[in-house]
């Protein structure tokens, strides 16, 4: 009975230990940077490497140091208006290719996966003498707004992206109701807006939520396309380091990335409502789903 038992004594897992520990290193590895920026961003001194004590002193700053709060009002507005723009084009275009397929799918679904892994210096380089040539030479005023050069830039790579979580939303749905609905002498308008809007709506949100995120990012392309008067918080921060960072950088900072996290939060949370799974978050992140 007894070497049964030893027998059947299940071993201790050290590889199993050995990845969960590598997983906890590059967990650190990762987050160390951002826990190095929050606990600093209580810094009481001028300079933001020099520690001089626990206070909120940066965060004050916030509210009463125009330039920075000017910055951060730019970057969020931009964010929501460039969301905006890239729902409304990025979901139509997603129910075409779901929805109406055709030899064009295929060179269009490759200009969008073009979109999404073409460098930002790329599209920067592309898209300052494109305003050039739109606000001098054709004389579209428009286009010499730093508000319209910074929704525009920051839209066409969310635009990319909300495409094709639309896509994968409604790819993997069925067309009966439609269809029912098609044979019951709904309009095209009323299908759409009575059942292919609310199903593909998780998707919509989700979409709008990441292409938010994603502008408050954008670092290269505002630098190349902002204009005296409209600057977004990551060129402000960029030309801060120039000088020396103060810590109430890394107070808005930790409240801009409190904020990406609620707003990542909130995209799980309608896709798990909506019915979408982590897995098919990812695949269609990589225009695989």
């Amino acid at each position: 009975m007894s070497t049964v038992s030893a027998v059947n004594k299940p071993k201790f897992d050290w590889v199993k230990l050995a990845f969960s520990a590598w997983g906890v290193v590059v967990f650190i590895f990762l987050f160390m940077p951002i826990a190095w920026i929050v606990v600093y961003s209580f810094n009481t001194g001028r300079i933001l490497t020099d520690w001089n004590g626990f206070g909120l002193d940066g965060y004050k700053s916030f509210f009463q140091n125009a330039a920075p709060r000017d910055a951060v009002m730019v970057s969020l507005g931009v964010a929501a208006l460039s969301a905006l723009v890239a729902t409304a084009l990025g979901s139509f275009a997603g129910v075409a290719l779901a929805r109406r397929p055709g030899k064009w799918s295929g060179a269009f679904l490759v200009l969008v996966a073009l979109v999404l892994v073409t460098p930002e210096i790329v599209d920067a380089i592309a898209l300052l003498p494109w305003y050039v040539l739109l606000g001098q030479d054709l004389n579209i005023t428009a286009f010499n707004s730093g508000w319209v050069r910074l929704i525009v830039s920051h839209a066409v790579f969310s635009t990319a992206v909300v495409t094709l979580i639309v896509r994968a939303r409604l790819a993997g749905m069925d067309e009966s109701l439609e269809e029912a609905a098609g044979d019951l002498y709904a309009t095209p308008t009323k299908r759409f807006t009575q059942i292919t809007l609310p199903l593909m709506l998780p998707a919509v949100l989700a979409g709008g939520l990441l292409a938010f995120t994603l502008s408050l990012d954008n670092t290269v392309i505002s630098s190349f396309v902002s204009v005296q008067g409209v600057t977004p918080w990551p060129v402000y921060v960029f030309a801060s380091v120039k000088a020396s960072l103060r810590p109430e950088i890394a107070s808005i900072s930790t409240l801009m990335f409190l904020l990406t996290i609620l707003v990542i939060g909130l995209v799980a949370v309608v896709l798990r409502r909506g019915g979408d799974s982590s897995s098919g978050i990812a695949a269609t992140m990589t225009g695989t789903g």
